[in-house]
């Protein structure tokens, strides 16, 4: 679902998929969901075999993303894992694969704890003090 409620999912993710794609991102379709308002998530592949995978969310009634596989990169094989489990979930769900050496995700909406959001609520992550 998009924060326009005047676009559907598929027109959404196609824009998306074109924007990418024209900038030399690959950006591809993986698994299609209900046309009109399916949830996406965005499979990032780093393309060193190590991945993340964003689950679209409404935070503080803004779309966002929360990062589905837990704070760090994850193999492809556990990316694709984490993405079978949310299909047999709900089979509406869109999933986009995203090949981005720089991680980007290309889709509007903060990811819901990277700095930016926190820089935004004036809250740094805990620093260990013993790692400077």
């Amino acid at each position: 679902m998009t924060d326009d409620a005047r676009l559907t999912t598929d027109l959404w993710v196609s824009a998306h998929l074109r924007l990418g794609n024209s900038q030399g991102v690959p950006m591809m379709v993986v698994h299609k969901g209900d046309r009109t308002s399916g949830t996406v998530l965005l499979k990032i592949n780093r393309l060193d075999g190590y991945c993340r995978v964003l689950t679209q969310v409404r935070h503080l009634g803004r779309l966002a993303w929360a990062v589905g596989t837990g704070a760090g990169h994850v193999s492809e094989a556990d990316a694709d894992q984490y993405v079978a489990r949310q299909l047999r979930m709900d089979p509406d769900l869109w999933v986009i694969e995203i090949e981005d050496r720089q991680d980007r995700h290309w889709f509007e909406g903060a990811v819901l704890g990277s700095p930016d959001v926190l820089l935004a609520k004036g809250r740094w992550p805990a620093v260990d003090p013993g790692s400077s």
